[in-house]
C-alpha cells in the first residue's frame, strides 16, 4: 500500500488543514468505537459468566498489549505509520463485526469473548503505536502540539458519548448490537485513515528502520538506545512513568471508594468524574487553540506538581461541591502536563523512531501504571483512601521534580 505524499506547498496550521482533521476525525471515531466495544465486552462476559470470569475477559486484552507494543512500534517504523494504521484498523473492524454477527447467530459462550479480547489486544499493540508515529508524517513540527491538543480533544469526546453509545446499543439489540455500533464505527474510520496524506522523510530522518535495513531485534535496541541516550526524552519517560503512576489509582478504583466512603454514591462519583473531563478537556482545548506554549519543561513540571497536590487534597475535600472543583483543577494540570509531555515526546523524537518511542510510552502508560490500581485499593483497605491518595501524589509530584531535576527537559522548548 504506497504512501500518499503531500505536497510541500500544501502544509498549512493543523487546525485548518483538511489532512489533519480527517486524521483527527479519523482516530476520534475509533476511539468512540473502543468505548463502544469495550462496554459491550464487559456486558457480554457478565451475561455469560460470572463476576471473575467476566473480569478476565475484559483483562485479557492487555497482556498481548503489554507484551507486543515494542514490536508494534518497530513494525511501525519498519513499514511506516500510515499503513500499518490502516491495516490494523480494518483487521480490528472486521473482527469485531465477525463476533456481532456470530452473537446475533448463536450464543458461543465466553470462549469467544475472551479469544475476540486477545485478539484485540494484539492488534492494539500494533495499532497504538502506529498511531501515536502518524503525526509526524502529516504535519511539520511545529504544529505538532497543537495536533496533540486535538487529538485530546477526540479522547475527551469518545469518553463524553462512547459510553451512553454503548449502553444504547446494549438496551437496543444487547452485546449484539452493541458489537455491531462499534465494528461500524472503527469502519468509517478506515476510509477516512485512507484519505490521509504523509509526508516524505527529510533525507537526516529517513536512514532509521526501513525494512529489510536491518533486523527487527537491531531495530528495537536503537529504540531503546534512542531513548536512554537522548537529554529529554530518557527523563520525560521517568517523568511520564511517576505521574502516571501516582494517578490512576486514585482517579479509577481510589475515587470509586472515596465516593463510597463520603456517601457520595454513584451519581456523586460522575460528577468528580465529569469535573476531570472538564478539566483535561479545557487545558486539551488550550494547546489546539494556541498551538504552542513557551518554555514546554517549565511548564510541565509547574503543572505536574500542583496537580499532584491536587490529587491529595481531593481526598479531604469537606463536600460533593468542593470535590467537583479540586477534580476540575487536577483535570487542568494533569490534562495540560499530559499533554505537553506528548507534545515533547512527539517533537523532541526522531521521526524515524517515534513508533518505538510511543511504544515505551503506551508500555508504561497502559502496561505499568494500571498496577497502581489494585496497590492502591488494597492500601485503602488498610489506611484509608486520604493516606493513600497523598502518597500517590507524592509519586505523582516526583515526576515533576524529575522534569526540574533534569536540564535537558527543564529547558525543553517546543518548536516554532
Amino acid at each position: 500500500m504506497p504512501d500518499t505524499l503531500i505536497p510541500p506547498a500544501a502544509r498549512v496550521a493543523a487546525h485548518r488543514d483538511p489532512n489533519v482533521l480527517r486524521w483527527v476525525a479519523a482516530y476520534t471515531l475509533s476511539m468512540v468505537g473502543d468505548m463502544v466495544f469495550y462496554l459491550a465486552l464487559s456486558w457480554a462476559a457478565v451475561q455469560h459468566g460470572t463476576a471473575a470470569q467476566a473480569g478476565i475477559v475484559t483483562a485479557v486484552s492487555a497482556v498481548p498489549r503489554a507484551l507486543l507494543m515494542l514490536g508494534g512500534g518497530v513494525v511501525a517504523d519498519r513499514f511506516g505509520p500510515r499503513r500499518v494504521v490502516i491495516g490494523s484498523d480494518a483487521v480490528r473492524c472486521g473482527t469485531v463485526l465477525a463476533v456481532a454477527a456470530v452473537l446475533f447467530a448463536t450464543d458461543p459462550g465466553l470462549w469467544l469473548l475472551a479469544l475476540l479480547a486477545v485478539v484485540f489486544g494484539t492488534v492494539d499493540a500494533v495499532f497504538l503505536p502506529a498511531v501515536g508515529a502518524l503525526p509526524a508524517r502529516i504535519t511539520t513540527k511545529d504544529q505538532l502540539a497543537r495536533v496533540q491538543g486535538m487529538r485530546g480533544l477526540g479522547i475527551r469526546f469518545a469518553a463524553v458519548v462512547g459510553a451512553p453509545l454503548g449502553g444504547l446499543g446494549v438496551a437496543v439489540g444487547g452485546s449484539a448490537a452493541a458489537f455491531a455500533c462499534a465494528g461500524l464505527l472503527i469502519a468509517v474510520s478506515v476510509p477516512l485513515l485512507v484519505s490521509v496524506r504523509v509526508r516524505e522523510l527529510p533525507p537526516d530522518e529517513a536512514g532509521v528502520g526501513t525494512a529489510g535495513s536491518t533486523t527487527a531485534w537491531r531495530d528495537l535496541r536503537a529504540g531503546l538506545s534512542h531513548i536512554r541516550r537522548h537529554r529529554v526524552l530518557g527523563p520525560l519517560m521517568i517523568a511520564i512513568a511517576l505521574g502516571d503512576l501516582g494517578f490512576v489509582g486514585p482517579l479509577n478504583v481510589g475515587l470509586t471508594l472515596l465516593a463510597d466512603e463520603r456517601g457520595w454514591g454513584a451519581s456523586g462519583m460522575g460528577w468528580v468524574l465529569g469535573g476531570f473531563g472538564t478539566g483535561a478537556g479545557v487545558a486539551a482545548l488550550l494547546l489546539a487553540v494556541r498551538g504552542r506554549v513557551p518554555h514546554a519543561g517549565l511548564v510541565t513540571a509547574g503543572a505536574i506538581i500542583p496537580g499532584a497536590v491536587a490529587i491529595a487534597v481531593l481526598a479531604y475535600a469537606p463536600g460533593l461541591p468542593v470535590a467537583v472543583g479540586i477534580a476540575v483543577l487536577v483535570g487542568l494540570l494533569t490534562g495540560l502536563s499530559g499533554a505537553m509531555c506528548g507534545a515533547l515526546l512527539q517533537t523532541q523524537t526522531d521521526t524515524a523512531y517515534l513508533g518505538r518511542v510511543t511504544a515505551v510510552a503506551g508500555i508504561v502508560s497502559l502496561g505499568i501504571a494500571p498496577l497502581s490500581m489494585p496497590l492502591s485499593a488494597a492500601a485503602i483497605g488498610v489506611w484509608g483512601t486520604g493516606p493513600v491518595f497523598v502518597v500517590s501524589a507524592v509519586v505523582c509530584a516526583l515526576g515533576g521534580v524529575v522534569a526540574l531535576c533534569a536540564p535537558g527537559l527543564r529547558r525543553a522548548e517546543l518548536p516554532t
